[in-house]
């Protein structure tokens, strides 16, 4: 039985990890759509870069199991959208504006797996929590 528990502990551990890994990505990915049409403050200036974020996995040596967590949050070098746009205060000299490089799109097939990974690791918790409960109301009767 010590096994067991122990096992439905470090279940529900990793979970959590993933839980927290893909709020952490939720977050960035919040923040790239929310930046998608920013432009910068002063003329010509570069506007928002779009963030991908990583993950690592770690020992937790409590748990003696590899966890998951949010690594760094990397920029994304690819290119700014342009357009041409001359009223605008952000435009450059020649009349151009630089705007994110953020793909909505992208932004949203990224925000789904997400929340399929999210759904996935609270489904763990929420099956490891009736089994737990279903041995304690065997061990009762």
């Amino acid at each position: 039985m010590a096994n067991d528990s122990s096992d439905f502990a470090r279940s529900m551990a990793i979970a959590t990890s993933g839980l927290r890994a893909q709020a952490g990505r939720m977050r960035v990915i919040s923040e790239n759509i929310a930046n998608a049409d920013s432009t910068s403050q002063s003329a010509g200036g570069d506007p928002y870069r779009r963030k991908v974020p990583t993950f690592s996995s770690a020992l937790d040596r409590t748990l003696d199991a590899q966890v998951v967590t949010l690594g760094k949050i990397r920029p994304d070098q690819s290119s700014f959208r342009v357009k041409y746009e001359p009223n605008n205060p952000a435009a450059d000299a020649s009349g151009n504006v630089k705007y994110p490089n953020v793909n909505s799109v992208v932004e949203m097939t990224d925000m789904r797996d997400a929340q399929r990974s999210y759904e996935a690791n609270l489904n763990i918790i929420s099956a490891t929590r009736r089994m737990i409960q279903r041995t304690l109301d065997i061990l009762k009767s």
